[in-house]
């Protein structure tokens, strides 16, 4: 079994980077400092913010599927950062460290499975999810905080 994990296109937030507050507030978004202990995802490139650099926190709709799951939370990305992250047939440090909240979509964007798992578990998770010819796609979430972190898709 096959599988892609890709970051947000950058091109979907550029007109936020380098912007003032005013700016940023328009869109209800901030500027954040990343420090040491802050570990922000950035949902672009997948990997943590670092320190010393700046992310921009706002909100995003993760699901824009018109279903009982569409949804939107608040994401970290990476200011400035212009490169997905791609990762086939493998798990990004980004996830791997985190708790994740793992869950299955089918054709409806309606969730059929979830399960939580952190570091070696979450690539057969992943598989095991997949191994269901019901589930499209996967969404992981952190399962501290519940935000999307990434997509899972066949590949």
């Amino acid at each position: 079994m096959h599988y892609i994990i890709s970051g947000l296109n950058s091109s979907d937030f550029a007109h936020l980077y380098g912007k003032d507050d005013e700016y940023l507030a328009q869109y209800n978004a901030r500027r954040v400092l990343a420090s040491q202990a802050s570990a922000l995802p950035d949902r672009i490139g997948l990997k943590d913010v670092p320190p010393g650099a700046y992310a921009i926190l706002l909100n995003h709709t993760y699901q824009p599927a018109k279903s009982p799951y569409q949804g939107k939370h608040a994401i970290f990305i990476h200011e400035g950062c212009m490169q997905s992250g791609i990762f086939y047939n493998e798990i990004p440090e980004y996830l791997a460290k985190r708790q994740l909240s793992l869950r299955a979509f089918n054709l409806e964007h309606c969730i059929i499975a979830a399960e939580l798992a952190t570091g070696d578990e979450v690539e057969q998770t992943v598989l095991d999810l997949l191994q269901s010819p019901e589930t499209v796609y996967i969404h992981a979430h952190s399962a501290r905080f519940g935000c999307y972190l990434a997509a899972i898709n066949r590949h």
